[in-house]
């Protein structure tokens, strides 16, 4: 099949490699072939730089060096600065999926921000490792897994700091091994142990710059899953990417993420193999999932929970709107399950149906009513566990939580920009309109009942129809699904 024919497989492509995508560009699609389609989607616009979302220099902030010899007010002053620091960053993102030309490269970076779950209480080290993982997410993964591990925030976060030569620290080792490369089982805890020896040594200054502490390195023979030598960590590294079940582990991931949560082992072989020869090209990969025929078969399309994150986004970047004050989003993120900066664990947010309990069924159900009628925020999030640091990290967690219940109860005050999404409509007959609505938000339109949209509908002029029919659809359990 050389061609997407139908608007369900073009959107499909849309949200599964994005947020969903306007009826104009949708309708641009349909006249142009797959392998088009797809070299603009992975491609994005040609030439031009990404837009940053730093929202601090390092300038901003007081001299880390002299942390020990702050006073109890300078201490408080810190967190609250790192506390706005994180929900700005936030704010920023969020605008940049909005926003973006090139959303595969934000809805990978989301991917990636999952797959490297970090949570550090410094907004100078969560800024550098979003931008790390920004500027390499359809990159080298090599690149990727190099510059992330070097990063100060994961340094920090797995405690590699305190990784010595006579007192190895083997959570980074650990991790780098089950959660960014082989995957659970598929490694010794010998390996584990030497591994932790070759990484000893590597830090970060007060700065957040990465640092090869030479003396505190253990320079002896390590023996590495079948390899032995003088290993340091980048030596560690080659060996993990030189493991074809490296390249399994992590086609598999993207394949639950962007394609099914149900693996086809046949398909996983294949795509890996082709990754592992690519050198780990990511682009690469991304386009032999997005130009194969089965992506687009009636079992994958419309089988997937949508994230809080991708939720959200996609609402608004189907209906322009701002809010008053920007930093709700992250009250929506938070009663969602997926609070930006904040994975639950090490491990990062499950997803699939982890998504969805009778609670934030309900509310999801409720957000597009919520936003596009400026309601009220009627509904308690849940508290973040500080459990995952002690001192100013728990703090700080305190400091966001108490953040989030002040939310509570205050109506969501947005200003919608219906314009260009009436406009869109502008070619569609009176009478088809509800059937185009729900064909471009929906995957699957089998269980919407039309009699029962034009029913609750305002018909008092077209633009209030268009208006009132795609919030009832977008308030469906079918809307929960890309």
């Amino acid at each position: 099949m050389a061609e997407v024919a139908h608007k369900n497989q073009l959107q499909h492509l849309a949200w599964r490699a994005g947020f969903g995508e306007t009826l104009p560009v949708i309708s641009d699609w349909e006249s142009r072939r797959r392998k088009e389609i797809v070299n603009k989607v992975l491609i994005g616009p040609v030439k031009k730089t990404p837009a940053s979302v730093d929202v601090v220099t390092v300038g901003d902030l007081p001299d880390y060096r002299r942390l020990k010899d702050m006073t109890p007010a300078e201490r408080k002053n810190l967190r609250q600065m790192n506390t706005q620091g994180i929900k700005d960053l936030n704010v920023a993102w969020m605008s940049a999926m909005i926003k973006s030309e090139h959303p595969l490269r934000e809805k990978m970076s989301l991917f990636w921000h999952g797959h490297f779950a970090c949570r550090t209480q410094n907004i100078l080290f969560n800024q550098q490792l979003l931008g790390v993982i920004r500027d390499h997410a359809l990159g080298d993964f090599g690149e990727l897994l190099s510059a992330v591990s070097k990063s100060p925030a994961m340094l920090q976060f797995l405690n590699n700091q305190q990784n010595r030569k006579q007192h190895p620290n083997e959570n980074f080792a650990r991790e780098v091994m089950e959660l960014f490369t082989l995957g659970r089982g598929n490694y010794s805890e010998k390996d584990v142990k030497e591994a932790a020896r070759s990484f000893t040594g590597w830090g970060f200054d007060a700065e957040g710059t990465f640092s090869f502490r030479e003396k505190q390195h253990d320079d002896g023979i390590k023996s590495l899953l079948g390899k032995e030598g003088n290993f340091n960590g980048d030596d560690v590294l080659k060996i993990l990417l030189d493991q074809k079940q490296t390249a399994r582990f992590i086609t598999t991931k993207i394949y639950k993420y962007f394609v099914s949560e149900t693996v086809d082992e046949e398909r996983i072989a294949k795509l890996s193999d082709q990754f592992y020869h690519s050198g780990y090209n990511i682009k690469s990969l991304m386009r032999d999932i997005f130009m194969a025929d089965w992506f687009y078969d009636n079992s994958i399309v419309g089988n997937r929970i949508k994230s809080p994150v991708e939720l959200l986004v996609g609402i608004r970047r189907a209906v322009p709107m701002t809010f008053e004050k920007e930093e709700t989003m992250l009250l929506f993120q938070r009663v969602l399950g997926q609070l930006l900066f904040y994975p639950p664990n090490v491990a990062g947010w499950p997803g699939g149906r982890n998504w969805i309990d009778s609670s934030s069924l309900m509310f999801r159900l409720r957000v597009p009513q919520v936003i596009l009628y400026s309601q009220a925020f009627n509904v308690m999030p849940k508290e973040l566990t500080p459990e995952m640091g002690e001192g100013s990290n728990y703090k700080m967690t305190l400091q966001i939580n108490d953040f989030l219940k002040r939310q509570f109860a205050k109506k969501v005050n947005a200003t919608i920009d219906w314009t260009p999404y009436i406009q869109s409509f502008s070619e569609v007959p009176r009478e088809n309109l509800a059937n185009e609505i729900a064909g471009l938000l929906l995957q699957q339109t089998n269980n919407i009942n039309k009699s029962l949209l034009e029913k609750y509908a305002d018909s008092s002029s077209r633009e209030n129809y268009i208006k009132t029919v795609t919030i009832d659809v977008m308030s469906t359990p079918e809307y929960q699904l890309c």
